[in-house]
């Protein structure tokens, strides 16, 4: 009998041959059944036989299908017939239960057709073996619920997607197919210990905001700063653009290299760049009006409580130069219809290292993007292995077994210890985002 090549024991090999491309594998069950499937009498006879082909792991980078002559039963007691059930194939498939395994995890981090190609199936039966996948880690897999949220846009395949990220611990717990209001209420809404968040950090959209009051009225919501202050560069470089328009070719390019430099803070000027902004403000004085614009308003987040960050915005609001005023409009429109949310910064900041590396992430992501479906990058995000940041369980000595001895007829403990502490959990905070960013920038995703 030739060797059990297929490492499955609960079948015999009766069979081998092997050509350029696959190995075709003929086989049979060890332990065929005794009793009905269906009423559970032995009364049984053969009914006939039905060869299928189950597909498996792929050897030596050939494609495997192993042919299984499967038997035919009728019960006597009740006259039905059934085949017999075939061990370690998935119920769904022909095809062993360790492929279905393998070709979800390769299907996270390889395009459906290499794997198709490979295994010697259809696209379309790689793209359901994967939905199956994703669905069970999606039941199986929790991300601890984070007490710091963050809700942010993230454009990927060219599409503005809602990504929920666990702000304390620099992960993401989820990404969203879109960014409306109905479904970011929706994902709230099946959140398991949503009354525990206590703050949510966001960007300025609407229904976010509107989806989190619904649904999470405890949460403080916080603008993060990252998003208030680009505004106020975008407005100083409205000014800039605007004066580019009656310059010489050559002063014009001297503008266009120099922006860099009115993006700097003031207190981060040195030598030539210093020069260079004491040039241009001083020969165009809106750019100048703009630039102290742009550097009064970061200065609002020095202050140390929300009183004195509204009085700031206040006074600065009102010595806004004239000439710049409308240009600064969109910011000041922004603060007016956000103010108890920006002004939450002061109690609850949100640091820059988080959205410099959400940018990196982003810039990433619209690189990887390329080619795939949006179900196959979220699961990239999610769920490749190695990506999770996962606090691993103390290491604790295993309690003693209680002693008991029986005096008076009465049960006596000693030395027992007892603990009112249950066992620690492992803990999944979710994609690290500093870990998927290195993984996509080296190849590993």
């Amino acid at each position: 009998m030739p060797v059990n090549i297929l490492n499955l024991s609960a079948y015999n090999i009766t069979g081998i041959e092997e050509n350029k491309y696959d190995y075709h594998i003929d086989a049979e069950v060890k332990n065929h059944p005794s009793k009905c499937q269906n009423c559970d009498s032995d009364n049984l006879v053969g009914f006939g036989r039905n060869e299928q082909i189950i597909r498996d792991l792929p050897m030596h980078g050939k494609r495997v299908g192993v042919y299984v002559d499967t038997r035919r039963y009728q019960c006597r007691s009740c006259n039905k017939t059934f085949y017999e059930r075939l061990p370690d194939v998935d119920d769904k498939r022909l095809m062993t239960t360790r492929l279905i395994k393998w070709m979800g995890q390769q299907s996270i981090k390889r395009p459906f057709a290499h794997i198709a190609d490979e295994v010697g199936v259809s696209e379309m039966t790689v793209k359901n073996v994967f939905s199956d996948y994703i669905t069970e880690l999606e039941r199986t897999v929790r991300f601890e619920t984070p007490q710091w949220m963050g809700i942010y846009e993230i454009h990927i395949i060219k599409k503005p997607r809602c990504v929920v990220s666990n702000i304390e611990n620099n992960t993401i717990v989820n990404v969203l197919r879109d960014r409306n209001k109905a479904t970011v209420k929706d994902y709230l809404n099946r959140l398991k210990g949503k009354e525990l968040v206590r703050c949510v950090a966001m960007d300025m959209w609407l229904p976010y905001r509107d989806a989190v009051r619904d649904v999470m009225p405890q949460a403080t919501i916080v603008v993060d700063k990252f998003h208030v202050v680009r505004i106020a560069n975008e407005c100083m470089e409205a000014v800039r653009k605007s004066i580019r328009a009656d310059l010489t070719v050559k002063q014009r390019r001297g503008l266009m290299h120099d922006r860099f430099t009115l993006l700097k803070r003031e207190s981060k000027l040195e030598g030539f760049d210093r020069i260079n902004l004491e040039s241009w403000t001083k020969n165009y004085p809106a750019l100048g009006a703009a630039y102290r614009a742009k550097e009064g308003f970061f200065a609002i987040y020095d202050a140390l409580s929300v009183a004195e960050g509204q009085e700031l915005f206040r006074d600065w609001e009102s010595g806004l130069d004239p000439d710049i005023k409308d240009a600064f409009h969109p910011l000041t429109r922004a603060v007016n219809n956000w103010m108890p949310e920006i002004m939450a910064y002061f109690e609850h900041s949100v640091t820059n290292a988080y959205t410099e590396s959400l940018n990196n992430l982003i810039r990433v992501m619209n690189r990887l993007g390329r080619g795939y479906s949006f179900e196959a990058l979220r699961a990239k995000i999610l769920f490749t292995e190695g990506v999770w940041k996962i606090k691993k369980p103390k290491f604790s000595r295993p309690e003693p077994t209680p002693k008991i001895s029986n005096t008076y007829e009465c049960f006596t403990f000693s030395k027992m210890v007892s603990s009112t502490r249950g066992p620690e959990r492992e803990i999944n905070y979710g994609a690290d985002i500093s870990t998927l960013v290195r993984m996509i920038e080296e190849g590993l995703l």
